[in-house]
This record gives structure tokens, C-alpha cells and sequence, in this order.
């Protein structure tokens, strides 16, 4: 048995492009899509369609990540009265609101993915989530101790796969083979280039792989430009863009050490961003 699974394509659709082929040239029997399919690049739509044509044409198993969820809160939060239209509230909110004009109508498909997937095999049973059984929002790194990720994964699992921190893995704890596949369209580990996970199932056992497929990155940067994306999600579409050219997280930086300034008013997103960046 092989199975691929994949995780945070991030509204990158080269990336998503390269990925997909990649994964047909290799034939699995399974893959599965481990959630953030949209938002942070430029267009979630697009990889949300192809993502649910390869679902409803080739059977692959789709579910959410946090990312779908905030996709869904915004849809909820843009029809209060006090959703605000300028200041430091409205500025962190452009990232989603570009994702969301493009999901509006499709609103209803991201709400009916599920949390996790689970196949029962003759070796053992397999669990996707996007993160951690705490929440979605809970990384499962490789620097963990095993008594932390013990409490992150279900031990009944002998493979669990998740998503979500962009740094891929592949480490046992006790009897269960833990995977974090990476970032399909914004790693960061250092790495620009696709991730995935493949597992394969035979006499001796589980193994699993990170599997990393270069892509066009430049054509990404080509449509945050062309879509009107920068302008869309305002000065913080600099900082996703270093993302992607890097490699490497920057926004869990950026926001620790400059939000209480912003939100006091003692500096503005703009130049938080320059001076950041």
C-alpha cells in the first residue's frame, strides 16, 4: 500500500501544480489532504477547486485545517456592525478578507470538510489530523520531547500524520510512527521547496518519507503582483512574500514584538513591516 499525504498548500497553486504530478508519477493507492488549503498566498480559490476536482473525480480524502476555520469566522464576522473598515483591526484582517472575496461562494464546501481521517489497515490504523488531537492550532514538532507528543497523538494510532507548523518529520514515539508532512506552499524549514509525506505498507511494517519537489516559485511571486494581492492585503503582503521566498516564518515574529505597538497606535502597520523587514 502507498498513500500520500499532503498539507498547508496555502493558496499556492504552482506549488499545488507540482505537487500533483509529482504524486502521479508516483501512483498511490491513497492520498489525503491534511487541510490549509487556502489563504496566506494568492489563490485560494483556484486550489480549493482543484483540491475538491481530485477529491470528486480520483476519490482523495480532504479535511480542514485551521485556515478553512478562519476563512469561515471572517464569513461570519464581515456581516457585524462593529467589523472594523480602518485601524489596527481591519489592517490584520486584509490577509483573510483577500482569501475570503475569493471563497464567499464556496463557503458551504469548506464547511462540510471533516476534522480527521482515519483508515484501519492490517498493520495498524492510520490518523490524519491537521494538528495535534488538542486543537488544529497546536503544533507537533520535532524538537518536542516524547512526553509532550505523547499528549499531542493518539497512541492508539500506528501512524499519526498532521500538518499545520510547515516543518516536516518522521519520528517514533513509543509503538506509533509520528509524520508531519511539511508545507506544500510555504515551508519553513529553510527548504522553498514542496513537501509531502509518502508512507508505504508492507510485511516489515509502516515506513514513511518527506519527499521535497521544486517548483516555480517565481510565478507564485508573479501572481501575489498580477492578482492585485499586495494591494488587496496591504503591507503585511510583504511579509508573506519573504515567507515564500525564504523559507522561513517570519509572521510569528512579527507579530509578538510589533502588534501591542500597533494596537496602541505608536506605530503603523506600514512602517512596522519596513522596519521589521
Amino acid at each position: 500500500m502507498k498513500i500520500a499525504i499532503l498539507a498547508d498548500i496555502h493558496a499556492n497553486l504552482a506549488a499545488l501544480h507540482a505537487v500533483v504530478e509529482d504524486i502521479e508519477a508516483w501512483s498511490p493507492d491513497t492520498v489525503i489532504v491534511a487541510g490549509d488549503i487556502v489563504n496566506r498566498g494568492p489563490q485560494s480559490d483556484a486550489c480549493l477547486d482543484l483540491i475538491l476536482r481530485l477529491r470528486d473525480e480520483r476519490g482523495w480524502q480532504v479535511i480542514a485545517g485551521n485556515h478553512e476555520g478562519y476563512i469561515l469566522r471572517y464569513a461570519h464576522d464581515v456581516t457585524l456592525p462593529d467589523f472594523p473598515t480602518s485601524g489596527p483591526r481591519y489592517e490584520f484582517s486584509r490577509l483573510i478578507g483577500w482569501a475570503y472575496a475569493q471563497l464567499r461562494d464556496r463557503l458551504a464546501a469548506l464547511a462540510a470538510l471533516p476534522e480527521r481521517f482515519d483508515l484501519d489497515t492490517s498493520q495498524g490504523a492510520l490518523y490524519v489530523l491537521h494538528a495535534s488531537v488538542r486543537h488544529n492550532r497546536d503544533g507537533v514538532l520535532a524538537a518536542s520531547d516524547d512526553a509532550e507528543l505523547r499528549q499531542q497523538i493518539d497512541p492508539a494510532a500506528a501512524v499519526f500524520c498532521v500538518g499545520h507548523t510547515h516543518m516536516p518529520f518522521v519520528r517514533r514515539v513509543d509503538t506509533t510512527l509520528v509524520v508531519n508532512v511539511g508545507s506544500v506552499g510555504l515551508p519553513f524549514d529553510g527548504d522553498t521547496r514542496a513537501a509531502y509525506a509518502r508512507l508505504t505498507l508492507g510485511r516489515a511494517g509502516w515506513n514513511a518519507e518527506i519527499r521535497r519537489v521544486a517548483y516555480d516559485l517565481a510565478a507564485t511571486e508573479r501572481v501575489f503582483i498580477s492578482s492585485g494581492a499586495l494591494e488587496a492585503i496591504g503591507p503585511m503582503a510583504q511579509i508573506m512574500l519573504r515567507e515564500l521566498q525564504t523559507g522561513e516564518s517570519l509572521m510569528f515574529h512579527f507579530l509578538p514584538r510589533y502588534s501591542p505597538a500597533i494596537h496602541a497606535g505608536a506605530i503603523s502597520v506600514a512602517d512596522a513591516v519596513r522596519e521589521f523587514l
